[in-house]
This record gives C-alpha cells, structure tokens and sequence, in this order.
C-alpha cells in the first residue's frame, strides 16, 4: 500500500467551518455592488443595466431568482474587456467598496476557527470573479473558496456558467465536490458549522452540525428559533 493509499484508508480527522458571504462576512451584497460599481463608473448603460441589477436582486430576496439567468447577466459585461483591465477593475472595487464592509465579527470568527485549526471554507452564491479576491481579504485561499463558475476560454469570459450556480441546493452540489477533494487528499470532517444570514441557505444550514444564523433574514429567524439555531448579530 503506497501513501496515497494509506491516506485514503485512515483519513484524518477534522473539523469545517462554512461562511456564506453577502449579509454573513460582509454587511452588504458583493454582487449587487459590483453592479452599483460598474454603473458608477460608466461601463455599462445606466439605466437598462441598474433596472435589471434591482430586478435580479429582488428576486433574490424572495427566494424567487433564477441563477443562471442572473449569473449570464452579470457574465456578459466581463466578456467585453480583456482580464487584465477586469482585474484592474476588481481591485479598485473591492479596495473601495468592498473593503469598508468586511464585518469585524466575522473576521474575528473566522480567525477563532482557523487558531484552533479548523479549515476555513468561504461558499457563496456570487460568481468566483468576484468572490475569490474577496476571500484572501479574509485570508482564506482560493482551493477553500466555493462560488458560481463562470467559464473562460482563451483567457476570456464566454458569458456562460462553467457549472452549476453555488445557490441554494447548488451549495450542496459544490460543497460534495469540494468534501470529495478532500477525501482524496486524507481529510475527513467530523465536525461541521455553517454560518449565513439567509434562508437560500436553509440546505446549507441543516446540512452542517452546528447551524449558526447571522443577522439573518424574518424567515431563516423563524427557522432558527423553531429549530433551536444560534442566532447571532453581526451587524453591530
């Protein structure tokens, strides 16, 4: 049996925390930001473009979106420049508008975590574009960022999804692939906590051991005090 072998076989043992992203880690929504942003500085027609962004992010919070159709909506401005000036564009948005509303609660939970040597996942709905520069904010790499794939060809954004959308049950879908990784690599997790402000998460959240509500939304709430979930504010 070579060592790949016996990692398999006696896989170690470990302990997950899951942070959702928007409302949870951050005090604001990063993709409808980045829609804000892109308006802001002229890139996109203000008005067709700001309608459609509140539409889509509506229907999020009624649980009603539909996520291929938002994520090929906000796919189709990154097709339009190269990634050079896409990058460029990222790092200005989230040094100014992403930056000021990294909660300081969720930073101090997530480094609670990574001192007693948990393994750090940051999973959200928004697109990897935006979420994997994010993450290293909160210090987590991008093996342990779950997002929406969007697909590059050719070092260029196609407009299209590369997989399924990281929402709602799609963060299960991930998540297994990501858990399977893992597997192979010989880690196990006995211990699981997941920590969102949203009732899109409610998979999510009754997936993990230890379901942790954020500032969550009246329905996740109502959830939560039914189900005897912690519940915590971050936003103060």
């Amino acid at each position: 049996m070579n060592f790949e072998q016996t990692l398999t076989t006696n896989p170690k043992q470990a302990t997950l925390a899951l942070f959702d992203l928007d409302h949870t880690l951050l005090d604001v929504d990063s993709d409808y930001l980045w829609g804000e942003y892109i308006v802001k500085h002229g890139l996109v027609d203000e008005a067709q473009y700001r309608t459609a962004n509140q539409r889509f992010y509506e229907q999020y919070i009624a649980g009603t979106l539909d996520p291929v159709e938002y994520n090929e909506f906000v796919s189709a401005f990154l097709t339009t420049l190269p990634m050079d000036r896409l990058h460029a564009l990222r790092e200005d948005y989230i040094k100014y508008e992403i930056e000021p509303h990294m909660r300081p609660k969720a930073v101090k939970a997530i480094r609670e975590h990574l001192a007693q040597g948990h393994e750090v996942v940051i999973i959200s709905a928004t697109n990897d574009f935006i979420v994997s520069e994010i993450a290293q904010r909160f210090g987590i790499e991008e093996a342990n960022m779950l997002a929406t794939p969007l697909e590059v060809k050719d070092n260029r954004y196609t407009g299209k999804l590369a997989d399924k959308p990281n929402f709602q049950e799609g963060k299960l879908y991930h998540l297994q692939k990501w858990l399977d990784r893992r597997k192979q690599a010989g880690v196990n997790f006995s211990k699981t906590y997941a920590y969102s402000d949203s009732k899109n998460d409610l998979p999510l959240l009754e997936w993990a051991d230890v379901p942790v509500c954020i500032s969550p939304d009246d329905t996740l709430h109502a959830h939560a005090l039914a189900h005897h979930w912690a519940v915590e504010d971050w936003a103060i």
